[in-house]
């Protein structure tokens, strides 16, 4: 190598020395190496802090579902689109469009078998501060034994059930995936005002007593 650098004429080794010892382009390589680390590192802290608060609120959604309506002795729809949309509201500020609500009486027999006494959904569309009663997936009679914890199947009782189902889509999807991610959790409160709570579409057609 020395060989070669003698043969070079002096103004080539000249450049050649400066440009070895040149320093003014190591920054902006540096910048280029640690920008994309850094963005990655942003924006993954970013997207999974939002997912754990949603995925908290998704859990005071099912609380609070359910504590709504065991404070009551009898519901109908009407009743029901409120405790839905009061319970979603919590959401704020995020999109509660993803969001689905589902709750349920459980009764549990002397045998200790729960079996669902109603249920009803509530789901939110885009634009709409109010949530619209629907169809559940649970029907009247269905066995829900296994999901009810040990500790609550005690003989001749009843049980509210509040169920949430959020879907949360990352704003950028650095990290998370862009899909989504299903998040969801539920509630069991006894009704505090009877043995049960009545329901019915309207008041015209409540029933008079518990149906089990």
């Amino acid at each position: 190598m020395s060989k070669v650098m003698k043969t070079l004429p002096a103004d080539v080794l000249r450049f050649v020395v400066a440009l070895a010892h040149d320093r003014r382009g190591l920054a902006a390589v540096e910048f280029a190496f640690i920008v994309p680390l850094m963005l990655v590192m942003f924006f993954g802290t970013v997207e999974f802090s939002s997912g754990v608060a949603v995925d908290r609120k998704v859990t005071l959604m099912a609380r609070a579902a359910s504590d709504l309506t065991s404070q009551a002795t009898q519901v109908v729809d009407a009743d029901l689109q409120n405790f839905f949309s009061a319970s979603v509201g919590i959401m704020t500020p995020y999109d509660p469009t993803p969001t689905k609500v589902t709750l349920s009486e459980i009764y549990v027999d002397k045998s200790n078998i729960a079996k669902i006494a109603w249920s009803k959904a509530g789901v939110m569309t885009a634009g709409s501060t109010q949530a619209s009663v629907t169809g559940s997936s649970r029907s009247t009679g269905d066995i829900v034994t296994s999901i009810v914890p040990a500790a609550l199947l005690v003989a001749d009782t009843y049980l509210i059930l509040g169920e949430v189902s959020y879907k949360y889509v990352p704003t950028v999807g650095y990290v998370m995936a862009k899909s989504g991610i299903p998040l969801g959790d539920v509630a069991y409160t006894r009704p505090r005002q009877s043995r049960c709570v009545y329901y019915a579409a309207t008041t015209a057609t409540l029933p008079t007593s518990c149906p089990y």
